[in-house]
């Protein structure tokens, strides 16, 4: 009964979020109906997570990670360009801090709940070190190209690319992130996956064909409810910031967190079954498709987008991206993790928290 309540449940949710969405698109929710919109959010947001790993249990691992990242990231694409359509210069610096607060997020956040979960069941968190250290090295190349090298380069006045510095980004970005796929899912598939195989997955057979494809379909009506009625509630949240006096900055944070929740809620759940190696291929795979997809999709958007295109992180952002890359890299050596490490990168997520809402 409850496995049948369960399934339903999971299926309301996403198409529910989805009619909600399209009826409060237009319109200019407030009051009651916000409460709606976030109630809606919420269900959205724990159905994705449920269709995912239905979807990751039937095509395996490291496919199922790579799936709920590039959804995420995909849709997260489409509502920075349908902003910056819309938003005019303030929305200028919109890619910039979206992509660095992803980063951000899911290479301390995300990683740093996981590791210390994984370090609380068991005292040491294990994973491979072959496979999160190339992802960790292609996420640190692809930040510095995108978002580092423009506040350094002089072609063009301010912390921007030239058109041909943009376009090279861009190809860089996509083909970097094409290798690491391949690399990933065919060539070298064993370093991505689990140290330790769970002893409670092994005992469940794998959803048919068709579970998982309506399971796929659910998964991206899920996210896209995610993120337009995060889009949605957004209003909100840039008044509550504007009466705490706090700087616009904190806004993308605050939707930055929500659009990612669906990831972290999967990431801590695998983690809580000891398979830390997939919360890391979900963290670290979403950094990467974050800055490898919507790099390339900004610069085709620069074609019918006009004003100025700010990529270049500040001083503050580079410090701590730098801090991240280096405390990760000493994180993925050994191949494992205690309680400190995972301490360390929360730490290195509250700093980026606490400098967005006081810079």
């Amino acid at each position: 009964m409850m496995r049948v309540l369960t399934r339903h449940w999971t299926t309301a949710a996403p198409l529910l979020a989805a009619v909600i969405l399209a009826i409060a698109w237009f319109n200019h929710p407030s009051g009651a109906v916000m409460i709606v919109l976030v109630l809606a959010l919420g269900g959205a947001v724990l159905a994705a997570v449920h269709h995912a790993e239905v979807v990751a249990h039937r095509v395996g691992e490291p496919f199922g990670s790579l799936v709920l990242a590039v959804a995420v990231t995909v849709i997260e694409v489409g509502l920075i360009l349908t902003l910056m359509a819309s938003g005019g210069p303030d929305a200028s610096s919109l890619a910039r801090d979206t992509v660095f607060a992803a980063v951000m997020i899911t290479c301390n956040g995300i990683v740093g709940l996981s590791l210390l979960v994984g370090a609380l069941r068991r005292r040491v968190a294990v994973f491979n070190a072959e496979g999160t250290g190339a992802a960790l090295a292609t996420v640190a190349t692809l930040a510095t190209l995108s978002l580092v090298l423009p506040t350094f380069t002089t072609s063009k006045p301010g912390p921007e690319f030239s058109g041909s510095q943009l376009a090279f980004a861009a190809v860089a970005s996509l083909l970097l992130y094409g290798l690491f796929v391949t690399v990933q899912t065919i060539r070298h598939r064993e370093d991505f996956l689990p140290v330790e195989i769970a002893d409670d997955d092994e005992d469940h057979e794998p959803p048919t064909r068709r579970a998982t494809g309506w399971s796929l379909v659910l998964l991206v009506v899920a996210l896209v409810g995610v993120v337009g009625l995060a889009k949605l509630v957004s209003p909100a949240i840039e008044n509550g910031v504007h009466a705490a006096g706090l700087p616009r900055s904190a806004v993308g944070v605050v939707i930055a967190l929500l659009v990612l929740l669906p990831e972290t809620l999967a990431a801590v759940r695998v983690a809580r079954r000891d398979r830390v190696q997939i919360s890391l291929n979900l963290a670290l795979g979403s950094a990467m498709a974050s800055i490898g997809l919507t790099i390339p999709a900004i610069a085709l958007a620069t074609i019918w987008i006009s004003g100025p295109l700010t990529l270049g992180l500040g001083a503050t952002q580079m410090v701590l991206l730098a801090l991240t890359v280096v405390v990760g890299a000493l994180t993925v050596v050994p191949g494992r993790a205690t309680l400190l490490q995972g301490g360390v990168h929360l730490v290195l997520f509250a700093a980026f928290v606490f400098l967005a809402v006081s810079p």
